[in-house]
């Protein structure tokens, strides 16, 4: 079992004050009664708060067998979903699993490329294959027809027979299109929980089972996560870190800080940055209101972001992911000539030089004026992230509730959608 998840706000020195959490506890208080006590908007979708506890052991070996047996007599499986559906999922397995592992997982239907979906169904020709399609209504515009395409190329290389035993669907309970197919032709199927939106759902099957068919223990997972829960029942910013966070981010929105910068120092933790910023945005942007979530991969955006976060306009801030401990033991090469003039730190491991980027960069920052905090979690492993997702949708739930919004509605969404509908000329909508 790992440590615990710390938030380091000791770059907020002087854009926040201790008076300023004062005056707003008792909103954050309320925030807190409005989410553990299941009576603020949107309550009908706070089911990710008991995914922790809620998968027995049976459930779980359940997904494990199932993931196993796509994943072994499979050289890739095709994820295919959008938002929710695939990022939790992409974020984890990125994160925990070996190169190896994180290529055997391909995503797909998260955009409407027409070339990119070409390339792929030409690349899986040659490839044993099969699919873990995920969507709670199944007409979802962009994985539908990547699912209809797939599944119509794999029935052609294996016969339906065949490929009804590499397609799992991850659907609605009752209803929707993908349950009606999954239950017409046989296909094994996962569910997704009627109380837990897309974005909360990578405790759910959504994204257990390709983090399971990838290799990643689902029981540390929920184990990291029960551990965070259990942290942070209280509403006090001491001694809760999703609290102490959701009142900085809107002391700071409050003073004019509308952009929050999600900064990591290593790639594989890119689509953990990507999975927040959905999380965020789609939580908290609405009714006018919202701090808009960036990511940066450091120090790669160092040399180009940079610039711009160093220097430019003073309406951002930033969170930094750290993690503590890392399993790499490369060293910096020693050089005869030292041309490169790096024999300064011959020797040393690769990923201290990166962590001192990363303290040269928290502290580069806050003296140009951006405000900065740093969460961190003790290793790349399953239970430190889990800990980490409960960690901010904990955090996303306060912190909209704080800012007077929803946090589990998406209403405008559907706006692009109905556009979309109505150039294609899809029936019923002018």
């Amino acid at each position: 079992m790992s440590g615990n998840l710390i938030f380091d706000t000791r770059n907020m020195e002087g854009f926040v004050e201790g008076s300023e959490l004062d005056s707003l506890s008792a909103e954050v208080k309320r925030a807190h009664e409005l989410l553990y006590g299941r009576r603020g908007p949107g309550k009908e979708f706070l089911g990710w708060m008991d995914l922790p506890e809620k998968y027995n052991e049976a459930f779980i070996s359940e997904v494990r067998d199932a993931a196993s047996s796509l994943s072994g007599n499979s050289d890739v499986i095709v994820v295919i979903g959008i938002g929710g559906s695939y990022l939790g999922a992409k974020a984890l397995i990125d994160a925990v699993c070996p190169i190896e592992a994180r290529e055997k997982i391909i995503f797909s239907g998260y955009n409407l490329s027409g070339e990119e979906l070409e390339d792929l169904l030409a690349g899986l020709k040659e490839k044993d294959f099969s699919i873990n399609v995920i969507s709670k209504s199944g007409t979802t515009t962009e994985s539908a027809i990547a699912f209809r395409a797939l599944e119509s190329l794999l029935i052609e290389k294996y016969g339906k027979d065949e490929a009804k035993k590499r397609i799992a669907c991850t659907t609605d309970r009752n209803k929707g299109a993908l349950r009606e197919i999954s239950e017409r032709k046989g296909y094994r199927s996962f569910e997704i929980p009627d109380d837990v939106g897309g974005r909360f759902s990578v405790l759910t099957p959504v994204g257990l089972f390709p983090a399971a068919a990838a290799g990643v223990d689902i029981g540390e997972l929920l184990s990291g996560a029960m551990a965070q829960k259990e942290s942070m029942s209280v509403s006090d910013p001491e001694k809760n870190p999703a609290s102490l966070y959701a009142a900085i981010r809107n002391i700071l929105w409050r003073k004019g800080k509308v952009i929050e910068v999600f900064s990591v120092f290593d790639g594989f933790l890119r689509n953990t940055a990507e999975w927040w910023k959905q999380l965020f945005g789609e939580s908290e942007g609405k009714n006018g209101r919202g701090i808009f979530p960036a990511g940066c991969v450091f120090s790669t955006d160092l040399h180009s972001m940079g610039q711009l976060i160093q220097d430019g306009n003073r309406n951002i801030f930033e969170t930094f992911l750290m993690v503590e401990k890392s399993a790499s033991e490369l060293e910096v090469p020693f050089s005869e000539d030292d041309t490169d003039g790096l024999n300064y730190i011959s020797g040393m491991r690769v990923d201290d030089v990166n962590r001192k980027a990363y303290e040269a960069t928290a502290r580069a920052h806050f003296s140009g004026g951006v405000p900065n905090s740093t969460i961190r979690i003790e290793e790349r492993s399953a239970f430190c992230m889990g800990q980490l997702f409960y960690f901010f949708e904990t955090a996303v739930a306060l912190s909209a509730y704080i800012s007077g919004v929803n946090p589990f509605n998406q209403p405008g969404v559907e706006t692009y959608k109905k556009e979309m509908f109505r150039l294609l000329g899809k029936d019923g909508i002018n």
